[in-house]
């Protein structure tokens, strides 16, 4: 699997990005590369790349307000709710690409520019060697269980009152179980056991991969860290406040509570 970088003839799928959303026609056909080249040329570039193996093609253009009127911009997250796996599979990917390839030009090493390698889906430097791979971000994501009730929680740098699962990155060292229980804790305060893994999902924005587990309480009471958490409160499953839309791991770790609740 290799990259190429400013593709001049393509037939994979093609996908054009700007930050979160993505360039969709407003006669609801899939973009081409004449779409891409078109959009390229009017609407300036960061990346450029073409990824034959996994059948893609994706253009990051560098400013919207140039995007010509038979386009428009949508969020990508909202494509997701539509979408099938590989559909999605195929745009996290592409997001991702793009968005790594657009902040990574220059080796951390010498300083000199990189190029596309022959063999693989990475960036090289001719002068040093070092080879550079796509960045992913590991990330945990835990829905806390206390008897019929779960944890949500609403997010302080967030401008939506949208609450939501307990989340954050891995950190150095870490396994995943680690991080759930120091995130929790650091949060929120609480102790929690029975830390459970629920599935994994790409979250390319930029460049995140969620692992979703599932907890118990163990002890504590809820003292929330004041510039992360707006709020934290236990909710029965079947009377939450705004929960985050489908498409996302924590609309299915709250929509598997609701369901075990109603077997109950």
């Amino acid at each position: 699997m290799a990259l190429n970088i400013n593709p001049i003839i393509s037939e994979c799928t093609c996908y054009a990005v700007c930050g979160r959303e993505i360039v969709v026609r407003l006669d609801n056909k899939n973009l081409t590369f004449d779409d891409l080249l078109k959009l390229k040329e009017l609407c300036g570039v960061l990346s450029f790349v073409e990824e034959k193996d996994n059948d893609l093609c994706v253009l990051a253009i560098s400013d919207k307000d140039k995007l010509p009127s038979e386009y428009s911009l949508v969020s990508l997250r909202s494509k997701f709710f539509v979408s099938d796996s590989e559909s999605i599979y195929r745009m996290s990917r592409a997001k991702a690409l793009a968005s790594w390839l657009a902040d990574t030009k220059f080796c951390a090493k010498c300083g000199a520019p990189l190029v596309a390698r022959e063999s693989e889906s990475a960036l090289e430097c001719k002068e040093c060697g070092s080879i550079v791979y796509p960045r992913i971000n590991p990330c945990i994501i835990v829905l806390v269980h206390k008897g019929d009730k779960i944890l949500l929680a609403r997010h302080a740098q967030r401008n939506q009152d949208i609450y939501a699962c307990l989340a954050g990155f891995i950190e150095c060292g870490e396994s995943a179980e680690h991080a759930v229980e120091r995130e929790i804790m650091e949060e929120t305060g609480l102790k929690v056991k029975n830390i459970k893994y629920f599935g994994s999902q790409s979250w390319p924005f930029p460049s995140q991969l969620m692992f979703g587990f599932t907890a118990e309480w163990e002890s504590g009471e809820i003292s929330k860290q004041d510039d992360e958490i707006a709020d934290a409160q236990w909710f029965s499953p079947d009377d939450c406040p705004a929960t985050p839309s489908p498409g996302s791991i924590a609309y299915l770790l709250i929509e598997d509570a609701k369901k075990k609740q109603k077997s109950v």
